[in-house]
């Protein structure tokens, strides 16, 4: 447990050495035209695809777990 939580901290402080500055030009474009949303409703579906995805494959493997 002491190495995982040594790893986890480890990892957080690179992370946040690496991190950018606050305003991003292209964000800010993208937030100043509108264009955000688009993408945020994008990744949205996406995401909601790939859960629907997972759940009906669990569905049908727990359906032939039970067969067997």
């Amino acid at each position: 447990m002491k190495k995982l939580s040594s790893l986890m901290l480890a990892l957080m402080l690179s992370i946040a050495a690496f991190a950018q500055p606050s305003s991003v030009e292209m964000a800010d474009t993208m937030r100043s035209e509108g264009k955000i949303y688009v993408v945020i409703a994008t990744i949205t579906i996406v995401f909601i695809g790939l859960a629907i995805f997972l759940f009906s494959i669990d569905r049908r493997v727990k359906k032939l777990e039970k067969s067997n």
